[in-house]
């Protein structure tokens, strides 16, 4: 009987192909549609470029935006990393204390009435205007672009914190206080959950946009970074070097983006099974 179910399985289960075509065409349903694009945008500007004869301290080919990114990997390596080294210490501080005031915000509503109206005007102060004033405070080394990072990173992580703690099922809030459940055990049984995807959200954004924070920083004054390298080639007309510098910034921020994404899906199952 086994032999023949097995014979029964393999006779209606897919090629071994299909199945692999089946998993990489959703893939290539999101992924297909901006390649494209971003070809086609590539195309053009290498088109234009070669035709009207632009120089490349106006603005570079792709090509040789390409090219360079090649022949100078070690220099642009060694400047991401200080990057991504700010990057990663700055949202690590911003994603600790932005979760701990979203709590506090939560529990207490005078903490809130305090402090959750300055977190929202705080982002009407331009990040271009705090930069210099953290130069002075915190100096040229690594602190005051960790600082700028944490800053940019610290506000959609506290609101949507915030509003995920709130947005669970209140029905099922009185349902557990009914049955003897403390505040506590509400919150890290049922609000929590379902203020993990808020968080998640907050945390895309987030981490997506703390590349700018530290760039920034960088620009205002350093001495190491991509950020400086830009400010530094660009001093020099060396405008293909910027492009390739924002070229990998931008990689940096999608990989981050990406891997954020990948750990979602990782934590919560749930959502899959309803993407799904």
């Amino acid at each position: 009987m086994r032999a023949v179910a097995s014979e029964t399985r393999d006779a209606v289960a897919p090629p071994r192909g299909i199945k692999v075509l089946s998993s990489i065409g959703p893939v290539l349903a999101h992924a297909g549609p901006p390649a494209v694009l971003l070809a086609a945008i590539f195309g053009l500007w290498e088109w234009g470029v070669r035709t009207f004869g632009i120089p490349f301290y106006i603005l570079p080919a792709p090509s040789r935006i390409a090219t360079l990114v090649v022949t100078e990997r070690a220099l642009l390596a060694g400047e991401a990393a200080v990057t991504l080294l700010e990057i990663f210490l700055g949202f690590g501080i911003a994603l600790v204390m932005g979760i701990g005031l979203a709590l506090l915000i939560f529990a207490s509503r005078t903490v809130e009435r305090a402090v959750y109206p300055l977190v929202i005007a705080s982002q009407t102060v331009p990040v271009f205007a705090i930069a210099p004033l953290l130069i002075v405070w915190l100096g040229y080394g690594m602190l005051s672009k960790v600082a700028m990072a944490a800053l940019i990173v610290f506000f959609p992580i506290v609101v949507n914190t915030v509003d995920g703690l709130r947005a669970a099922d209140p029905d099922i809030i009185n349902l557990l206080l009914i049955l003897g459940a403390t505040p506590a055990q509400v919150l890290v049984k049922l609000r929590a959950p379902a203020a993990l995807p808020f968080v998640f959200s907050g945390i895309r954004i987030a981490v997506a946009t703390s590349v700018i924070g530290a760039v920034i920083g960088e620009w205002v004054g350093a001495t190491q970074g991509l950020g400086f390298l830009m400010i530094h080639a660009n001093a020099q007309l060396h405008i293909d070097l910027v492009f390739a510098a924002i070229a990998v910034l931008s990689l940096m921020a999608v990989g981050l983006f990406l891997a954020v994404s990948g750990i979602e899906w990782l934590v919560l199952p749930w959502r899959r099974l309803g993407d799904s």
